[in-house]
């Protein structure tokens, strides 16, 4: 496997190809604490919704459009546990059915009358939508680990990405950009080390364990590792939107930054990190340390975020893709396959077979 393209070519129609619109998916919408007492408006792969909490202080997802008059039911507010509507004021529970009309003296529920709603679940403090409408899930949530070990610190950030789900995932698993797009924070361009790389696939999942690879040189490894050491590095894909990075250094250090991503829209996706960790340092001087650490990681995104919105601009300005790879884009064409077969809603792989391949890379 030396070169391949991932792409369209300038001689094939013009057409977005890496994006992709995921049914019967979970997705987060919005952090626990962002739901309160009113309505609010969230998009989803390019459709209008808005949660409220219903009763008992359930969330619910409705798709943002009051079916009487099309007015946007986010402008309205949440009366005893029932989504009122602003315009004339007809309310919705959580299901979407039509509760009350005011001023009509028959029945409300009709089904004509009823908004659509989606699934929702609240767990790890987000509220997650189902992306098909009007049917009972077959999965549930990713659950995020180590959220309950006591010896773990854990920070969660909300970040926005001016690019594609597969572009947006991609690139947080993507290692050899690090040392250009990022040099000297996290590797460096002048300092390289050939390692081995094992790259296993499933119907559900994309992994690259990365062999022999020295403490990153850059800053944040030697904050991560002042000793240095030889780094376990497991970059991993998840269904239908987790981008995972998992750095073990010694016995002491050990990183988890798992990111839950959810499409906005074609070209906009919001990421949901979680980054749980522990150090060999005492707890108070890991919290003291979180606000120098925290303008590093701010700093290592926004040059990603940039960089996705070149990407982007230029797609736009072509009016289409074109990507040739070799092995060492280790995850991004793997992903793109297994987001691919969930849109088609054809499975990425057979049963639980796991495919596992080698490679060398330098990083």
């Amino acid at each position: 496997m030396s070169s391949r393209e991932e792409g369209r070519t300038s001689g094939t129609p013009a057409g977005h190809i890496s994006v992709v619109h995921l049914p019967n998916a979970w997705f987060i919408l919005c952090a626990s604490s962002e739901l309160g007492d009113k309505p609010l408006a969230r998009t989803l792969q390019g459709s209008p919704l808005v949660l409220f909490r219903g009763e008992g202080g359930k969330p619910a997802a409705l798709v943002d459009r009051c079916p009487h008059r099309n007015v946007p039911l986010s402008l309205g507010r949440v009366k005893e546990g029932q989504l009122q509507c602003g315009y004339h004021g007809w309310r919705f529970d959580g299901a979407g059915q039509c509760r009350a009309i005011p001023g009509f003296l028959g029945e409300p529920g009709a089904r004509a009358r009823c908004a659509t709603a989606h699934a929702t679940r609240e767990q790890d403090g987000f509220v997650w939508v189902y992306s098909t409408p009007g049917v009972e899930p077959t999965t549930e949530p990713y659950r995020f680990p180590l959220l309950e070990a006591r010896e773990y610190t854990t920070v969660r950030r909300t970040l926005r990405a001016p690019g594609s789900l597969h572009s947006t995932l991609e690139n947080t698993l993507d290692v050899p950009h690090t040392a250009y797009l990022h040099g000297g924070l996290f590797r460096t361009e002048e300092k390289r080390n050939e390692i081995d790389v094992v790259v296993r696939r499933s119907a559900d999942k994309v992994e690259a364990e990365y062999i022999g690879e020295p403490r990153p040189s850059g800053l944040v490894g030697r904050l991560l590792a002042p000793g240095g050491g030889v780094v376990q590095h497991f970059d991993r894909f998840l269904m239908p939107s987790i981008a995972q990075v998992e750095y073990r250094i010694g016995d002491t250090s050990h990183i988890m930054v798992t990111s839950a991503m959810t499409p906005v829209s074609d070209w906009d996706t919001l990421v949901y990190a979680v980054v749980t960790f522990r150090l060999p340092l005492p707890r108070w001087l890991v919290r003291a340390a979180l606000p120098l650490l925290m303008p590093v990681a701010l700093h290592i995104f926004g040059q990603d975020a940039r960089i996705l919105r070149q990407q982007t601009e230029t797609i736009r300005r072509f009016g289409t893709e074109a990507y040739a790879s070799t092995e060492i884009d280790v995850l991004g064409p793997g992903i793109l396959r297994l987001l691919r077969a969930a849109e088609r809603e054809k499975p990425g792989a057979v049963g639980d077979a796991v495919h596992e391949t080698r490679l060398k890379m330098r990083t």
